[in-house]
């Protein structure tokens, strides 16, 4: 394989440095370096970052390929910077059975654009009655170590005992999507004031929290670990924080849009910003912007939630819940976290690299920028400012709330253990 010099790139917001790729690892940091024959990508003062990782994202294959492919996904996370990504299991068939995170691992490996680690479902076909098989999707060539019921939650406290019990044998984690059923029957967005005015069918803060301060004691209670999907209220922050406090294996997530969008943007029945979790308040934007900051939430996922347009481009109440993410979450974590001064890019890189990786047990993702270290990697020009178009997206759905919007920061190169996968902002 050939060499490839990254000249002058600030790596992870620092001082200017050479970064020399030679084959799938990183073997030289410094300055003024040089290789015969490398291929040089002059930098100029652009962030180097380790590749991102997303715990968080949905491929829809196998079964609802008209909304987005693993091909097409991973497409659209290289273009958005990441390097390894997390296949949630609400696929058709579910992804519940060794047999099927098989085939959505080999269709990653297919791919080749990013490294695709397929989640496994808690509970067979999502319907929370009966474990899945946990420990044969484990041993499979897919190595499962994360499991979630994700668009669902695990609401019985018995299964999501025993699923945390079992997952424990093997060092795994039940990512929860807490979300109490009997408390969100009909629910349209966020309970509150403009739900109200609207005469939207609400979807209330404690309907999250009260699964949270449910699973954490249950972990507490087993000793294993429990990880909170996109964590999206002020008193959600508040049950992890103490949580932590009292040595609870607890780890959470929080999604771009809940880091930048608030329920007012429901005003105007546009079902792009249509999600589960609902948008929330401001108040619950700046709590978990500090949550963030503080560690308190350790990292953020897209929750990529593509859809075709005839499921977005209809009324309101018809209309499907979610987002796509990948190729704007950098963008708008830089809006929100550094141009903030809540994170500087060191912040950044632990947040959307280090600690996913280390949650889903990502071999060689999230790794220092260092010599001996895999070449997974992201170059990002942070002095871009631009609006989202979503007609350039690799993604095969456009369902994004930033449409027209302009956000800055723009990846520019992706190197997947040293292959570029993308140059110049465009796919290779």
């Amino acid at each position: 394989m050939s060499k490839i010099l990254i000249r002058g790139a600030k790596v992870l917001g620092g001082e200017p440095q050479d970064v020399l790729i030679d084959g799938a690892t990183i073997a030289e940091v410094g300055t003024g370096l040089s290789a015969e024959g490398a291929e040089v990508v002059e930098a100029g003062g652009k962030v180097l970052l380790p590749g991102l990782v997303d715990l968080h994202t949905h491929l829809r294959e196998p079964g609802r390929e008209d909304s987005e492919t693993v091909l097409t996904g991973t497409r659209a996370a290289a273009s958005g910077g990441y390097t390894n990504v997390f296949a949630m299991a609400n696929t058709f068939p579910v992804a519940d059975t060794a047999g099927v995170v098989e085939q959505v691992w080999r269709l990653g490996q297919e791919s080749g654009y990013c490294d695709v680690q397929p989640i496994g479902a808690v509970t067979v076909g999502l319907e929370g009655a009966k474990l899945a098989e946990l420990g044969a999707m484990h041993e499979s060539a897919a190595s499962v170590t994360v499991f979630s019921d994700d668009g669902k939650c695990v609401h019985d406290a018995v299964i999501m005992r025993r699923a945390l019990e079992y997952v424990k044998a093997f060092n795994g984690v039940v990512a929860q999507h807490a979300q109490e059923p009997r408390l969100t029957e009909g629910a349209q967005m966020n309970e509150g004031v403009v739900s109200a005015e609207l005469g939207l069918g609400g979807w209330p803060a404690v309907a999250e929290e009260s699964v949270i301060a449910r699973d954490v004691l249950l972990a507490e209670h087993v000793g294993s670990r429990v990880h909170i999907c996109h964590l999206s209220t002020a008193g959600s922050v508040e049950i992890v924080r103490w949580a932590k406090s009292r040595g609870i294996d607890v780890t959470a997530e929080v999604t771009p849009h809940h880091l930048l969008l608030t329920d007012e943007l429901v005003r105007s029945y546009n079902p792009v910003y249509k999600v589960n979790p609902p948008l929330r308040t401001e108040r619950d934007v700046l709590a978990l912007r500090e949550a963030l900051a503080d560690g308190t939430i350790d990292i953020v996922a897209t929750d990529h939630a593509p859809h075709p347009h005839e499921d977005k481009d209809c009324e309101w109440a018809a209309a499907a819940m979610g987002m796509v993410g990948l190729e704007t979450a950098l963008s708008v974590v830089q809006e929100t976290m550094v141009e903030t001064g809540l994170l500087d890019w060191a912040g950044v890189a632990d947040r959307m690299s280090v600690k996913p990786a280390q949650i889903g047990q990502a071999t060689g993702h999230g790794r220092p920028v260092s010599a001996g270290e895999p070449a997974n990697l992201t170059l990002v020009d942070t002095e871009y400012r631009g609006q989202v178009d979503p007609a350039g997206f690799a993604s095969r759905s456009r369902n994004t709330p930033y449409e027209g919007r302009e956000l800055p920061g723009r990846v520019t190169h992706t190197w997947l253990r040293g292959k570029a996968t993308l140059v110049d902002g465009k796919l290779t």
